[in-house]
């Protein structure tokens, strides 16, 4: 089966933040290639990456970049497939600069942004494009925001049985001693 997300990544010391898109991804049954490219230190390849993605049955394209974040961008102006940009906590700014870069594309070329360091968020916004065209996949994305729900539930009447106190510090830990 052909990939249907590519998730290309600045660098390989991106590979622990995405690691939260890939493991929803495999929840999910979504296939997905990996790719290492950058838009200043490969230029051809990151071009050719996404000038070819649509070809090779990609459906969108998740871009993981710090600092000036060119990368999401680049992508996005060598194919017409929805790209979602993750800006990476990194440099002077914490990513903050990352953010700016990825949210003030000029127009035409559209990049998704997620928070600094959302890859989770990316990966379901990228499962939400895929479900439009998709029922099955629609409807497990409907049982993982169930899911979602259930957990604050669940942490809500954990706060409610156990107080600020015990819910912070459970028995045992150094504060309750």
């Amino acid at each position: 089966m052909n990939p249907q997300v590519g998730i290309v990544l600045g660098s390989d010391s991106d590979l622990p933040l995405m690691k939260d898109a890939v493991k929803l991804f495999d929840k999910m049954g979504i296939s997905y290639e990996l790719t290492i490219s950058s838009a200043h230190r490969a230029p051809e390849k990151t071009a050719t990456y996404a000038r070819t993605a649509e070809d090779r049955g990609l459906k969108v394209i998740i871009a993981a970049a710090g600092l000036a974040a060119h990368l999401p961008g680049v992508i996005a102006a060598h194919t017409i497939l929805p790209v979602i940009g993750v800006p990476v906590k990194s440099g002077a700014l914490d990513g903050v600069d990352a953010l700016y870069s990825i949210a003030q594309m000029p127009p035409g070329i559209p990049v998704a942004s997620v928070a600094i360091n959302g890859a989770k968020n990316a990966a379901i916004l990228a499962v939400q494009i895929l479900a439009t065209a998709d029922e099955a996949l629609a409807n497990k994305l409907r049982q993982l925001k169930e899911d979602l729900a259930r957990e604050v539930e669940a942490k809500d009447a954990r706060l409610k049985e156990l107080g600020v106190e015990g819910y912070l510090y459970p028995i045992g830990h150094e504060t309750n001693k």
